[in-house]
C-alpha cells in the first residue's frame, strides 16, 4: 500500500520532540545501558548511535569509550542531537535507509526506536551490518505496537477506551507513513538472516510511570492536527484525553520494546 505522506511522523523540529526524547530516555535508558554492559562496551571502542535523537545514549557511550574511543551520532534531523557534540563525539546528518554508511568500521552499532519508522528498513539493516568490523556488535531496539496495541491495557472505563481509540488513530498514522508495526518481533530472525551470529533478544515495556504520561501528552500534541485532519479524532476528544492524562487517572503503557543483538562473524570474508 502506498504511503499517504512522506517523512517521519514525529518531526524532530517540533517543540514536543525534546519532551519526547526526555521521556523516552527516562523510560528506556536503563534497559539500553544494561544491554551495553552485557555486551561489554569498553574503552577505545568505535560506536555508531543511529537515529540518536536526544543526547543521553551518546553521552553514556562517550563516557564508556573514553578518550581513545569514538562515538558517531547520526539522525535525519540533528536539532536535538547537536547538544551531544563534544570531544570524541561526531554528529552527522544521515539517512540510514538511503545514504551510504559513514566511515567505519565500528565495534558497536546501536539503533533504538528507529528502523520501525524507516520505510527502507531492509536496506538500513544491511547498511548497519556492513559497517560493523568483524566481531563487531549490532544492537537493535524497536517497538512492536501490534504485539501489545493498547496504551491502557486495563481498559476498565470510558477514559481508558478513549485513550486506546486515540492510540489506534496514532498507529494508523504511523502505518500510513510506512512504519512496520510488527517489526520488533522479527528482529531476531532478521539479524540471523543478515549473517550475524550469537543472536539473542529480550523485551521490556513499562505498564505505568510518570514518564509514560509525559510521553503520551507530548506525542498527542505533536500529532493532534494530523489526527483531526485524517478524521481519526476530534479536537474535543483530544482535549478530553489530555485532561485525563494530566489528572493522572490513567495507567499508561508503552508498546513493547524488543532488543535484539548479534555479532558479525570474524570469518565472514571481510577484512579486519
Amino acid at each position: 500500500m502506498a504511503q499517504d505522506e512522506e517523512g517521519y511522523l514525529l518531526d524532530n523540529r517540533q517543540a514536543e520532540a525534546g519532551t519526547r526524547f526526555d521521556a523516552l530516555a527516562a523510560l528506556f535508558d536503563a534497559s539500553t545501558f544494561r544491554h551495553f554492559e552485557t555486551l561489554g562496551v569498553a574503552e577505545g571502542w568505535r560506536c555508531w548511535e543511529v537515529g540518536a535523537g536526544g543526547p543521553s545514549v551518546v553521552a553514556w557511550l562517550r563516557e564508556r569509550v573514553g578518550p581513545r574511543g569514538r562515538v558517531l551520532a547520526t539522525d535525519i534531523d540533528v536539532s536535538w542531537t547537536g547538544t551531544a557534540a563534544t570531544e570524541g563525539v561526531e554528529v552527522l546528518r544521515h539517512d540510514v535507509g538511503r545514504d551510504d554508511p559513514p566511515a567505519g568500521p565500528f565495534d558497536l552499532i546501536h539503533a533504538r526506536l528507529v528502523l520501525v519508522h524507516v520505510a527502507e528498513r531492509d536496506a538500513a539493516l544491511r547498511t548497519l551490518v556492513q559497517a560493523l568490523r568483524p566481531g563487531g556488535l549490532l544492537l537493535i531496539e524497536d517497538a512492536d505496537p501490534a504485539l501489545q496495541p493498547l496504551i491502557c491495557p486495563d481498559e476498565h472505563g470510558s477514559e481508558q477506551e478513549l485513550a486506546n481509540r486515540l492510540r489506534g488513530g496514532f498507529r494508523e498514522l504511523l502505518r500510513r507513513r510506512g512504519a512496520d508495526l510488527a517489526y520488533g518481533r522479527r528482529l531476531p530472525r532478521l539479524l540471523r538472516e543478515a549473517g550475524l551470529a550469537d543472536v539473542e533478544a529480550d523485551a521490556y515495556f513499562p505498564v505505568t510511570s510518570p514518564a509514560c504520561a509525559v510521553l503520551e501528552a507530548a506525542t498527542v500534541r505533536q500529532v493532534r492536527d494530523k489526527l483531526v485532519a485524517a478524521g481519526l479524532a476530534t479536537d474535543e476528544e483530544i482535549e478530553r484525553h489530555l485532561g485525563n492524562v494530566e489528572a493522572g487517572r490513567l495507567d499508561l503503557a508503552t508498546s513493547p520494546m524488543i532488543s535484539a543483538w548479534g555479532r558479525r562473524p570474524v570469518d565472514d570474508g571481510s577484512r579486519p
